[in-house]
């Protein structure tokens, strides 16, 4: 863990900055009971609960207002199908979802077909006016810095409102190196101040929170360490929130970067 980030406090922050997610292939409705009872828990709610489309009136039927519900589209193989990118990310908003979590086709875009990723990302931002964007690029599989960074350029340049690192499907799912890069380019944007960095995939431990908190402190600002420019995607992220906010362990060790 950075040792200027106090675990508590950085507890606190991932608190409010959790998407607490659940995008297993077997979830049920009563797991999304589960999810939203979770999402309201002893030491605050969460940011967003982020669950397939199917789920997302469940969701905001379950919820307050004041606890977003996002969906993820093009997910999560991210084709280059524009159609259904599109039309999945209008059945989200129709639902009465807040936030889209969209895969950029990012199998496409190593192979250099970036105009057309980018129509993609212009079509479904074009779709859900008015709604929260997030563009997952799936950095693990980009791999290279100059991909990672391109990638973000892309959906900065198509107004999304955030980068997200992952899917959490790939093998390699958020890392400090790729945040470092995101965050980066985020801030040399000149929408930059608007835009925010989600962390999404290998996130279980208040300490792998911490990195990315101090990494977003570091980049964007202290002022940035809020859901409206940090979020965290995970689904066993909370316990250990939980457990450093009870005092009944001290912050884990986490991944190891």
């Amino acid at each position: 863990m950075d040792a200027s980030i106090d675990p508590t406090q950085a507890a606190r922050i991932a608190l409010a900055c959790l998407d607490l997610t659940s995008l297993n292939d077997g979830d049920t409705a009563a797991d999304i009971d589960t999810l939203c009872a979770k999402a309201q828990g002893r030491f605050g709610q969460v940011a967003a609960v982020c669950v397939w489309p199917r789920f997302v009136a469940q969701a905001r039927g379950l919820l307050p207002p004041a606890i977003r519900v996002a969906a993820v589209a093009n997910f999560p193989d991210g084709s280059l199908d524009t159609a259904r990118a599109v039309r999945e990310a209008k059945a989200i908003v129709d639902a009465g979802g807040d936030e889209v979590d969209l895969v950029l086709p990012y199998r496409a875009f190593i192979a250099g077909q970036g105009a057309a990723c980018a129509a993609l990302v212009a079509a479904v931002r074009a779709a859900v006016p008015g709604h929260t964007l997030k563009l997952i690029i799936e950095s693990g599989e980009l791999k290279d810095t100059a991909l990672i960074r391109a990638a973000c350029e892309l959906g900065l340049a198509e107004g999304v409102d955030f980068l997200k690192t992952s899917t959490g499907k790939s093998l390699v799912s958020a890392t400090p190196e790729a945040a470092t890069v995101m965050l980066e380019t985020i801030a040399a944007h000149p929408r930059g101040a608007l835009v925010g960095f989600k962390a999404s995939g290998g996130v279980r431990r208040v300490a792998d929170a911490a990195l990315y908190i101090a990494l977003t402190r570091k980049h964007l600002g202290a002022a940035s360490l809020v859901p409206a420019r940090l979020r965290f995607g995970a689904s066993g992220l909370l316990g250990d929130i939980e457990a450093v906010l009870a005092g009944s362990a001290s912050a884990a060790p986490g991944s190891g970067y």
